[in-house]
């Protein structure tokens, strides 16, 4: 048995380094752990916490590849965070320039839920713990 304990980290990529950076830690507020430059692979290496775990690896690479298609690509569908207030968290990206679609309610919950997308087109969604 693997006796899975929890989810280490998710690995984005970005084409844009710094607007990602700033995303993920200005607006989103995860906090840097590390921060790398790797020269042989002219790629950045940030790693990110919320509330000192649950990290989140940004890595910018010279040769990425545009997702295969939105937002039903096969793999990784959404990243989705756990908020209090969905509602509000809306509006605040909102103040921030992110586009962000309209609250719904998850009809097996009951619960608020939205998406937006970060500066790389990844589809995030806040949902109300």
């Amino acid at each position: 048995m693997l006796n899975i304990q929890a989810i280490h980290h998710v690995a984005i990529l970005t084409d844009n380094y710094e607007v990602s950076k700033h995303f993920y830690t200005e607006i989103l507020g995860f906090k840097i752990i590390e921060e790398t430059y790797r020269a042989e692979r002219q790629s950045y290496k940030l790693d990110l916490s919320i509330n000192g775990k649950y990290q989140i690896e940004l890595f910018s690479f010279p040769d990425y590849r545009e997702r295969g298609s939105y937002p039903e690509s096969k793999g990784l569908r959404h990243l989705a965070f756990a908020v209090e207030d969905v509602t509000a968290s809306a509006v605040y990206l909102q103040s921030k320039n992110v586009d962000v679609q309209q609250v719904r309610i998850d009809e097996l919950t009951g619960k608020k839920f939205v998406f937006f997308l970060d500066p790389n087109d990844q589809p995030l969604e806040l949902y109300e713990i």
